[in-house]
């Protein structure tokens, strides 16, 4: 597949390839206006794409090439970005680029070259898009290589092409060496078998009813006018529950008078020990200690109940996802601060989604990185809320975490962080750095491994400046302004 695959910088339409496409918009009006497309092409495309009647957001219409090295040119309209939806997003390039793809095939065509679909009219992050960009093709590839002789992508500018550049080899390893690099670089979410994200609340899990010794389900076939009799969901008395019933329960081994005895002295005792806590914002600090086994039992019916309902909503809001691994090869989980302050409204649900989310992190070492950036603690947190949270995650969330790095940190949340370092949970507190300036941060995580909100960046440069990031730090009108004169 490495073979078939070309990075170009320059314009797509002096290319002699089969196909050459056109990012447009619904209308495809934008075919006989786009730079350095009309000239080429003459009238001839542009009265064609009259008769097509538009296209919608990542499907693809066909046309000739006319005076164009390419003999076709495929139109597709790429997808308007927004953070809430980005999923919708993301699986509508891959749209975009599959059915171009699709189409060079229908048409009896092989080689392509595609531009960047994504524009920054349309607010699509480059980075992100271009993962999606080259995980389609490959997947596509995979499928149909046979009938494809050359992809092109081909970039315009220079911050599109050091993308590129550095995200091929993830997905197309040239060698050993970089195969073993792409094994720990990748993103955790590289797609389906298309290239498309995918959306766990909404897959289809269907599941066997729980096996029973003595009573197996038939699987003969059916003949005539039996009817097949279905066995009854209500399961007999005598049947084996042990995977339907609370641990907690099923370890009971004292007496549960006893038991219960206890858990009203320890609830006493909060009530008593720990009133003080109220006066000074700290919420249920006082809420008495779980064990082990409690906290496993207390987990398990969070989770059970974040895997039952549908969490899309809290997902869209950004506040918490995955990201890549860091420099040791752990994974990663990303926090965004001002997410959480501006959007989290349900409290209740995000803990669900946070359980969900956390649950293939905290069976073996991870990290978490916190965005701080542009994010206030004018309202003071509810420690008791933080303590919940962490029983809730359970002994291996404390275990497994190698560290907490938090960027741009302000005063007040390093003082926040010591008080919950004395009073909440010191296992897991211990372990934050604090981290200063992006660059600093990408000494822990790469940054191929992050996806980071634009805010970020801009945080970043107000504060440290751009220079570590190729950026310029001046407004964007007055930097492309001064990009024109020079050319």
């Amino acid at each position: 597949m490495n073979a078939k695959l070309y990075l170009w910088r320059g314009t797509p339409w002096v290319l002699e390839v089969d196909a050459v496409v056109n990012s447009s918009n619904e209308n495809l009006d934008e075919a006989h206006s786009t730079p350095g497309l009309h000239p080429a092409a003459g009238p001839g495309l542009a009265e064609e794409c009259a008769t097509l009647g538009g296209c919608r957001t990542g499907l693809a219409k066909v046309t000739g090439g006319y005076d164009l090295p390419a003999r076709r040119v495929i139109h597709t309209v790429g997808p308007r970005y927004a953070a809430r939806y980005h999923t919708a997003a993301e699986n509508a390039l891959s749209h975009c680029y599959r059915s171009c793809l699709e189409l060079l095939i229908e048409q009896e065509l092989s080689s392509i070259a595609f531009p960047c679909i994504y524009t920054e009219a349309k607010a699509y992050p480059r980075e992100p898009a271009a993962h999606v960009a080259i995980r389609t093709v490959r997947r596509f590839l995979e499928k149909h290589k046979d009938k494809i002789t050359a992809v092109v992508f081909c970039t315009s500018n220079a911050t599109d092409t050091d993308i590129y550049k550095r995200l091929l080899p993830l997905y197309f390893p040239r060698d050993n060496h970089e195969e073993e690099i792409a094994a720990t670089k990748l993103p955790a979410d590289v797609g389906d078998e298309n290239g498309e994200t995918v959306i766990s609340e909404r897959k289809i899990r269907i599941s066997a009813l729980p096996g029973v010794d003595g009573f197996p389900i038939s699987t003969q076939p059916f003949s005539g006018d039996v009817t097949p009799s279905y066995r009854s969901a209500a399961i007999k008395r005598n049947d084996s529950i042990d995977g339907l019933v609370d641990p907690a329960f099923m370890s009971m081994t004292r007496d549960p008078d006893q038991r219960r005895k206890e858990q009203w002295e320890k609830a006493a005792q909060s009530q008593t020990g720990w009133a003080w806590g109220r006066w000074l914002g700290l919420g249920g600090l006082g809420a008495s200690v779980l064990s082990s086994t409690e906290q496993d039992s207390l987990h398990g019916r969070f989770l059970a109940r974040a895997n039952a309902i549908n969490l899309t909503e809290v997902a869209e809001m950004k506040i918490l996802y995955r990201g890549g691994v860091d420099v040791d090869g752990r994974p990663i989980m990303v926090v965004v601060g001002a997410h959480f302050l501006l959007r989290c409204l349900d409290l209740e649900r995000f803990v669900l989604y946070v359980v969900k989310e956390m649950e293939p992190l905290i069976n073996r070492p991870y990290s978490i990185v916190y965005f701080h950036s542009a994010a206030s603690l004018s309202i003071q947190p509810d420690f008791g809320w933080v303590k919940r949270l962490h029983q809730i995650l359970g002994r291996r969330h404390k275990h497994n975490l190698h560290a907490i790095y938090i960027l741009h940190p302000t005063l007040g949340l390093k003082a926040t962080v010591m008080a919950l370092n004395l009073l909440v949970e010191p296992e897991v507190w211990k372990k934050v750095v604090y981290v200063e300036k992006l660059s600093d941060l990408f000494r822990y995580v790469p940054r191929e491994q992050l996806t980071i909100p634009d805010f970020v960046f801009q945080h970043d440069i107000e504060v440290h400046g751009g220079k570590a990031f190729g950026i310029d730090p001046r407004p964007r009108a007055i930097a492309n302004r001064s990009l024109l004169t020079s050319r």
